[in-house]
């Protein structure tokens, strides 16, 4: 961090003098498992599998941006969640997923400002779908679990883009939806916590961290943390 200034306890600054303009920005791209929620889902649904700490370990090693190949991480995490019912994700939901602090207040702001809202996961669609709904997101787009006789298969489906969003993908979601919306790439914002994110924080106008890794700590331009993403608005006038 040592190109980065602390503005206030926990609330570092790298490459700009704030505050800046929300609404000079017309995109705001969302990670979810550890940004936008309190977990990590995939380490959760392990859980039900006996296997928590077996996937935890790898999951945190590709958040840290020990393991290069974020798709082979996950296929492997994946692997190790073959036959565990949906009952389990649906625990999931119902008794350990929650929005981290601030979240809600500052998609709120974002919206205000007239800024588009996008999620990017590498998650789960079981629980992007819903937390696209719950927080009023315009896009989302994120893995989608093989399911066969109620119960994971292993393995994700296969979509016309691809099959697993990993941090080439965010990137280039980022980036479409910018094109399409007919905005310059400085014009977004990514927001986000693991070493996957990294790609669309780097093309993004304002990259903001929240709680992250160390990887991206290094070189977001506003990092959090302490405290909640609402933060993040002490820098960002409307």
């Amino acid at each position: 961090m040592s190109d980065a200034r602390q503005i206030q306890p926990g609330l570092w600054v790298r490459g700009f003098e704030p505050p800046l303009r929300l609404a000079d920005y017309k995109l705001v791209a969302f990670d979810m498992d550890s940004t936008l929620i309190n977990i990590e889902c995939v380490d959760e649904i392990a859980q039900a599998a006996g296997r928590k700490a077996e996937v935890a370990a790898i999951t945190e090693a590709a958040m840290r941006g020990e393991i290069s190949d974020y798709a082979e991480s996950l296929r492997r995490r994946l692997a190790l969640l073959r036959g565990v019912p949906l009952t389990a994700l649906e625990e999931v939901w119902a008794n350990h997923l929650q929005l981290n602090p601030g979240v809600e207040a500052f998609v709120a702001a974002c919206r205000a400002a007239g800024l588009k809202t996008l999620l990017v996961s590498g998650g789960f669609t079981f629980f992007s779908e819903r937390i696209r709904k719950r927080l009023g997101l315009d896009y989302a787009r994120a893995n989608m679990l093989e399911v066969e006789g109620g119960c994971l298969t292993g393995r994700l489906v296969t979509r016309p883009w691809g099959e697993v969003v990993d941090g080439a993908e965010k990137r280039r979601v980022l980036l479409e939806v910018a094109e399409l919306m007919g905005i310059a790439p400085e014009r977004t914002i990514a927001v986000g916590d693991g070493a996957n994110d990294l790609p669309m924080m780097a093309v993004a106008g304002l990259s903001i961290a929240y709680r992250p890794k160390p990887a991206v700590l290094a070189q977001a331009m506003l990092s959090i943390t302490e405290g909640g993403m609402d933060r993040a608005l002490a820098l960002l006038q409307r």
